[in-house]
């Protein structure tokens, strides 16, 4: 953990960050695993290489679960200014700090005391990584793709877990087979 770091829970920059990430499809490990050399402001990327976990009352960093696991995800300017605007809060951030040295339950227990706070839909913390990979399927973005930014192993792990949000998907694809085909006429 850093010197006078701010885990305020009413720190508005400080939540719509964590907001930000999970938009990224990052599960809680890989958040809670990041630190300031795995992401590159320049080039608008974030390696995602490891897991934390908490074992023991000890915090445990440990590598990726799989090879697909390890990847690098380009972020949007929006996201890399607010992680810039971030890191510049923190005193003395080193390289091998973790950028978010809460855990896995403070997540969990700030996620429902939001929704307490909101009356909206009770969900899990992870059920934000399905949303942002709906919204993926949503912009067109194909079940590789996708994959590849989830770290799933298999395509087909995609396509099990989002099948239900294909279908209308073939409506959309058999309009544009009906354009495509009366622009050849």
């Amino acid at each position: 953990m850093f010197a006078g770091a701010s885990l305020d829970e009413n720190s508005g920059a400080f939540c719509e960050l964590k907001a930000n990430f999970f938009r990224l499809i990052l599960t809680k490990a890989e958040l809670l695993a990041l630190n300031p050399k795995d992401v590159d402001l320049e080039k608008r990327t974030i390696a995602i290489t490891k897991s934390y976990q908490r074992l023991g009352k000890k915090d445990v960093i440990t590598p990726s679960k799989t090879s697909k696991s390890k990847r690098v995800i380009t972020i949007p300017e929006f996201l890399a200014a607010d992680i810039k605007d971030y890191m510049d809060s923190l005193y003395d951030l080193q390289e091998d700090d973790r950028l978010f040295p809460i855990t896995k339950y403070y997540l969990e227990h700030e996620m429902q005391r939001g929704i307490k706070e909101s009356g909206v839909k009770r969900i899990r913390v992870h059920d934000l990584r399905h949303s942002h990979a709906s919204m993926l399927i949503e912009l067109g973005f194909s079940p590789l793709e996708i994959a590849n930014r989830l770290g799933h192993e298999k395509v087909e792990t995609t396509l099990n877990t989002y099948a239900h949000l294909y279908p209308n998907k073939q409506t959309k694809l058999a309009e544009r087979l009906d354009s495509e085909y009366r622009e050849d006429l």
